[in-house]
Order: structure tokens, then sequence, then C-alpha cells
């Protein structure tokens, strides 16, 4: 946003030299840009953040090293220290205009939590696992967010979410089963981010939830899942193109809903592609998914493509991605690939010409009414 801010301001220059506004309105506008201006992350707060964690591991490392030869009533004690010093201590800096530090002891006390979990569970031998601690660690975590309206708590939260989400959904350590428990857990922190503004948590929350269906179709009914990833997608994508003002009032996403929207269509045909591939011969099926995924990535250029660069580049990703897989199935084949190759590119190329020829009529019609 900070960079969106500075590129106004410049243009704003730019139109005072060369008259196309007053100097009275370049500077309302430029008022309008700062007050509108939302604080950015800065260099500062990432390394304090970056500390934070640092020193979080530096003391449970102590602690753990040093743990047979500290009394128990000092180890626990020492534990919820460090975690109430860091709430605390968090606080009142935040308090006294120090927020990056602040927010930096707040995840201090958020990693002690999670290390004192382990740590407490080993010295009485609880029962239980890595997969119930990270929930308790995320539960906790989430509160602490809630609490304190911490941003970055929220983005710690959800990212001890995945975590679990992973670890659950790979089976590291014991048979794998998909986590249903997911979706409630990201609604949960989906809401949360609202109260604690955090819009990060939100992108990584939609983000994760993707990975969760990839899971999903993965483990049983490839098809269906994939296939309803696809068309759920493709459906978000056309009402965030259609209705995306209000939209992006509703979930402040910065306008990037088409983004997440187009990765989890081209996740969905991806998995899709891979389901129907054939190895031993050419399958319609798999030609039919080609076809539509491909004709997903233009539609989404053609939508949306002007207004956003990293929709344009996850396009051309999922492009070339495109060919390649098409190429690896049909590479037995190579007069097959030449045919497929030369028909997409006419197709491709007339696609373009309408295209050019539909927007310089729609410029041409603008011009005309502005006149």
């Amino acid at each position: 946003m900070a960079g969106y801010a500075t590129r106004v301001r410049a243009d704003i220059a730019r139109w005072r030299e060369a008259g196309l506004i007053d100097p009275a309105t370049a500077e309302a506008l430029t008022r309008d840009v700062a007050a509108n201006e939302r604080a950015s992350l800065s260099f500062g707060s990432i390394l304090a953040m970056m500390a934070a964690l640092l020193f979080g591991a530096a003391i449970l490392i102590f602690v753990a090293a040093n743990w047979e030869t500290i009394p128990r009533l000092v180890r626990v004690a020492a534990l919820f220290a460090v975690i109430v010093t860091g709430y605390v201590g968090g606080a009142v800096l935040k308090t006294r205009d120090h927020a990056a530090i602040g927010e930096a002891l707040w995840i201090v006390a958020a990693a002690a939590f999670g290390g004192s979990i382990a740590l407490i569970g080993q010295m009485y031998h609880l029962s239980g696992d890595e997969a119930s601690a990270l929930l308790t660690w995320c539960a906790g975590t989430a509160l602490a967010a809630v609490a304190l309206r911490s941003n970055p708590l929220t983005v710690a939260a959800v990212g001890i979410a995945d975590a679990w989400l992973v670890l659950k959904g790979f089976g590291f350590y014991w048979h794998a089963e998909i986590p249903h428990l997911f979706i409630v857990m990201a609604s949960v922190l989906f809401a949360i981010s609202f109260w604690t503004r955090s819009r990060a948590a939100r992108h990584l929350i939609i983000l994760s939830i993707i990975l969760y269906l990839a899971l999903l179709a993965t483990d049983h009914d490839t098809l269906p899942v994939a296939v309803s990833l696809a068309i759920a997608s493709a459906l978000l994508f056309a009402v965030s193109v259609l209705a995306g003002d209000p939209v992006d009032r509703i979930l402040e996403l910065s306008g990037r809903l088409p983004l997440h929207a187009l990765l989890g269509f081209l996740t969905g045909m991806a998995i899709v592609q891979f389901e129907l591939a054939d190895e031993s011969t050419y399958n319609s099926g798999f030609a039919v998914a080609s076809v539509v995924a491909l004709a997903g990535i233009v539609a989404a250029i053609m939508l949306a493509g002007r207004e956003s660069r990293g929709l344009r580049w996850l396009a051309y990703a999922g492009f070339a991605f495109e060919l390649a897989i098409i190429y690896g199935v049909t590479l037995r084949s190579m007069l097959d690939t030449a045919g497929f190759f030369l028909a997409a590119a006419v197709l491709l190329g007339i696609l373009a010409l309408v295209i050019i020829r539909v927007e310089k009529r729609m410029k041409a019609a603008e011009t005309g009414a502005a006149a």
C-alpha cells in the first residue's frame, strides 16, 4: 500500500507540473492520500520480529538444555514468567508508541507458550501427541490475538493451524488422515482476523483452505473434490470480477480475491489432469481438462489481468505449467504434440486479434462519449 501511495504522490506532482490540476487540488489529493495510507511493515519491524523469534528460541533451548538441573517449580515459574512478561511488557510498550517492539514481545510470549506445552507435558508425563500440542498452541495464540487485538499474533495462529494441518494431513508420525476440524479452525480465525485487522491472515487462510482441499482430493474421491474446487473457484472468480467492490468491502482483501480464485482453479484443474493422465494412450478426458484449464487462464487474463500484475504472472505460470504437462503426457507422439501446439497457437492468435479489436472499439467508444 505504501508503494501505491508513493506512486499516487508522484502522479499528483506530475499532473500539477503538466497543468492538469491546480495547486489547491494537488494539495487536497496529497492530504487525502496521506490520511488513507495504511502504515506498512517497516524493515525495522521485520528485524524486530525476527529478533523476537530468535530470542524466544534461545530461551526455550536454554531451558530445555538445563532441564534436568533446574528444580521443577523453578522450571514452571520461569516459563510462565517469560509468557507473562512478554504479553504484559508488549502491551505496555505498545501503549507508549513502541508498536514494533511490543508486537515482537508478544511473539516471544506466544513462542514461549508453545514451548511450555511441550516441556511441561514432558515433565509431568502428560498424554498426547504433537498434533494435540499444536492445537492447544493455536488456541492459546488465537485467544491472545483476540485479547490484544494483534495482527502478528493472528498470523502466527494461522501459521500454527497450517502446521497442524500439514502434520495431520501428511502423517509424519502416524497414518495420515484428513483433519476436517481445520475448516472450523479456519472459519474462527477468519472471523478473528476482522477484529484484529489482519488482512495478511485472511490471505493466508484462503491459501490454507486451497491446501486443505488439495489434500482432501489426493486422499479420496479425487475427481469429485478437484472438480468441485475448480468450479467453486471459477464461480468465486466471476463474483469477484462482476461484483468486485461490494465483495472486497466485505472481505477486505485489497482486491486480491481473483488471484486466490485463479490459484484455486489452477490447483483443481491440475489435480484433475494428473488423475486423468494415461501413460499408455492419449486420454480424451485429459484433453478436455487441458482445454478447460487453458480457457480459464485466458478468461482470467481477459477479465482481470489488466487490474492485477500478480494475477497476470500467475496466469503465465499456469499457462507454462499446462504446456509442460500436456507435452509430458503426449510426448510419445511428437505429431500429436505438434498438432496440439499448432491448434493452440492458432486459437490463441485468433482470440488475441478478437480481444485487440474489442479493446480498440471500447476505447473509441469511451473517447467519443467523453468528447
